[in-house]
């Protein structure tokens, strides 16, 4: 389509994966494998707190929220690449590329609050046990998932509306498998230094902000640890803690592996391994994490399957 004596696009060709033709099909088995895995595991999570009435707490309420916007994230990107990887065509329309994008942002940072979220609420049970119920009241644990989606919404919505607003020209290639934002800008031929600003200030204080407020979280809950003579109580607040930290620390690795050491030799192949570190591997271990060092879902899944056999028999 011509426009100004430019040539605007229509659509993108997502660039995909850097793998030889002869490995795609084992690829591609083992893509479609780890997106199953995330799918049935986090659905798994999410009816087990549903139905089971001893995980209705603000913990796994949260974690089922964690896990719906861990489900969701792969969801945006793991589809369409199976699909490039079976097929010639790897074209993809503006408007889904922007839909894409969106929703990338959404479920993306809408991890980093939950964490904090949840960070949160195991600082109030161990530094406050004899007030935690009256502090994380259900309409506290709602009012703080509401807020967290309210404001990642509004926050994608902005990076979109500001990414629609350019034009892309000639070039057409995305150097990636989804269309992510930072690869889409490098697409773009008219001025970007609003929305380079906007990542810079907003994204920044996004990622940086929950992580940083993570930390002082567990830096007060060692201090709380240390006043407890009791070696059982101590075990008891690790194992509670110890699924959180792992999640945390595999969220916010790939992040800052990505963002904050980027190289310049291969970086092209570092980012795509890093992209899916972070929209494939992490929402595939996070159940996992939950599941094998967590009792109450051990007990809770135990539970569901003797209620569904008694039912059937």
């Amino acid at each position: 389509m011509i426009m100004n004596n430019k040539t605007v696009i229509s659509q993108f060709l997502l660039l995909g994966l850097p793998i030889p033709p002869e490995h795609q099909q084992l690829f591609y088995a083992l893509f479609l494998s780890m997106y199953l895995t995330t799918v049935l595991g986090n659905l798994i999570i999410i009816i087990l707190i549903l139905l089971d009435s001893h995980l209705h707490t603000p913990m796994y309420f949260f974690l089922s929220n964690l896990s719906f916007s861990d489900l969701c994230f792969s969801s945006v990107t793991m589809p369409k690449l199976l699909q490039n990887m079976q097929s010639q065509d790897t074209s993809i329309s503006y408007a889904t590329c922007l839909s894409q994008m969106y929703f990338l942002l959404v479920f993306g940072d809408l991890e980093s609050f939950l964490l904090l979220v949840m960070a949160y609420d195991r600082y109030v049970a161990i530094c406050f046990p004899l007030h935690y119920t009256s502090i994380m009241s259900p309409k506290l644990c709602v009012c703080l998932v509401l807020m967290s989606w309210v404001f990642n919404v509004l926050y994608s919505l902005l990076h979109t509306l500001l990414l629609s607003r350019l034009s892309f020209c000639e070039n057409n290639v995305i150097r990636h498998f989804f269309c992510d934002i930072s690869a889409l800008l490098k697409l773009a031929c008219s001025d970007i230094r609003i929305n380079e600003l906007m990542i810079l200030i907003l994204g920044g204080l996004i990622m940086v902000i929950p992580f940083l407020l993570i930390v002082v979280s567990y830096v007060q809950i060692v201090f709380s640890i240390l006043k407890i003579s009791s070696t059982q109580v101590i075990q008891k607040i690790f194992s509670t803690c110890g699924s959180h930290l792992s999640v945390v620390s595999l969220f916010y690795g790939t992040i800052f592996g990505l963002y904050l050491y980027p190289s310049a030799n291969n970086s092209t192949v570092k980012e795509t391994v890093m992209a899916m570190m972070c929209t494939v591997v992490t929402p595939m271990l996070n159940p996992f994490i939950y599941s094998l060092r967590n009792r109450d879902m051990k007990e809770a899944l135990i539970r569901v399957l003797c209620k569904k056999k008694i039912s059937l028999s």
